[in-house]
C-alpha cells in the first residue's frame, strides 16, 4: 500500500513545543521490513539522546516510514536530532548492503545535482515535523502513532507491533526502548482542559 505524499512542514524550535515526527525511506521502499534495520533505528534513537537530549514519548517503525512524538529538552534543536537518528541508520544499512548484498545497492542510488551519484537511504527533506501544543494534540498523536499498523492491517492491536512504544504504555515497561511518559502532561494535569497550552 502507498503512502500518501505528505508536504514538508517547516519545523519551528520553541521550547517547550513537542513535536509529531514523520519521515520515509528512499522511494518509500520498505526499507525498515527487517528486523536488522529496525534495530538500527532503535539504537540511533538512544545515540540520539545521548548527544542531543531529547524525551521520546511515543514512536513507530513501519516498513517504510516512521514516527515519532518527542520533547526537545535545553537547545536542542529539531534538525539536530533527525540528522543524529538518520545519519546513523543510514551508515549501518548501507554498510551492511556494501558487504551482504551489493546488488540491491542499485535500488538506492540518487542523482546529485552535480551529475554524481550516492545512495540515499531516507526520502530527501526533513520529512514532516509538526509542532505539538497543546495536551490534547500530544495525547491524540500518540494514539495516531500506536494505531499506524493497525490501519495497515498489519496487527490488530496497537500492542500486537513489537517495534513502537505501544506495549509500553500499555504495561509501563521499557521495551524495546525506554521512554520518558513521566514528563508526558496528563489530559488532567492542566486546569482539567485539554486544550491547554503547554507554553505561556
Amino acid at each position: 500500500m502507498a503512502i500518501p505524499h505528505r508536504k514538508t512542514r517547516r519545523s519551528f524550535d520553541i521550547p517547550g513545543d513537542a513535536h509529531f515526527v514523520t519521515f520515509s525511506c528512499f522511494q518509500r521502499l520498505p526499507l525498515l521490513g527487517k528486523d536488522r534495520t529496525r534495530r538500527y533505528l532503535l539504537e540511533a534513537l538512544d545515540l540520539a539522546r545521548e548527544r542531543n537530549p531529547f524525551d521520546l514519548w511515543a514512536f513507530v517503525i513501519m516498513p517504510e516510514h516512521v514516527h515519532l512524538v518527542l520533547l526537545p529538552t535545553g537547545a536542542t534543536q529539531m534538525r539536530s536530532i533527525l540528522n543524529s537518528v538518520k545519519q546513523s541508520v543510514s551508515k549501518k544499512a548501507i554498510r551492511y548492503l556494501h558487504e551482504h548484498a551489493p546488488s540491491f545497492l542499485r535500488k538506492l542510488e540518487d542523482a546529485q545535482p552535480g551529475g554524481q551519484r550516492a545512495y540515499r537511504y531516507w526520502q530527501r527533506g526533513g520529512g514532516y515535523d509538526r509542532n505539538l501544543r497543546s495536551v490534547r494534540d500530544i495525547h491524540e498523536k500518540i494514539a495516531y502513532t500506536h494505531e499506524n499498523p493497525v490501519r495497515r492491517g498489519l496487527v490488530e492491536k496497537p500492542c500486537d507491533w513489537p517495534w513502537s512504544s505501544a506495549m509500553a504504555w500499555e504495561t509501563g515497561s521499557n521495551e524495546p526502548i525506554s521512554l520518558q511518559r513521566d514528563s508526558v502532561p496528563s489530559l488532567t494535569s492542566l486546569d482539567d482542559n485539554p486544550n491547554s497550552r503547554l507554553w505561556h
